[in-house]
């Protein structure tokens, strides 16, 4: 009796299986269009104001914008040594950061394609774009 007592709390695997909420099927999101933008920069300044214009000009044509979601940063580290090889203690760090952000918009027209492929970003942004 003690044992069935501790193990109340436990799950069966039956039950755990009817707990799950069902995923959404992919008939639903077929007939939804996506444009996925991801955008790339060394700096997070230049990069920020160039996704605001990417959401300033498909908002202006009023289409569906969701984002800008921040991915994790991609951090480059490379170790040099100072010197020649007879100093090996004294070496320097140095690091690349590269921020990234991800922007979906939904059903897009011919129109927001157009006026996105003629906004004039800054150099050192670096797009991705795919349709889903």
């Amino acid at each position: 009796m003690a044992r069935d007592s501790a193990y109340s709390g436990v799950r069966s695997m039956a039950d755990t299986a009817a707990v799950k909420k069902p995923r959404a099927s992919k008939k639903a999101s077929e007939g939804a269009h996506r444009l996925r933008i991801r955008v790339r920069a060394y700096e997070h300044g230049v990069l920020d104001t160039s996704v605001k214009q990417i959401i300033d000009t498909a908002a202006r044509h009023s289409a569906t914008v969701i984002g800008p979601v921040p991915l994790p940063i991609d951090i480059k580290k490379y170790t040099v040594n100072r010197s020649a090889f007879i100093d090996k203690d004294s070496r320097e760090q140095f690091e690349m950061r590269i921020h990234k952000r991800m922007i979906d918009i939904l059903n897009p027209s011919p129109k927001v394609i157009e006026a996105l492929t003629n906004i004039d970003l800054p150099s050192g942004v670096n797009i991705d774009v795919k349709m889903m």
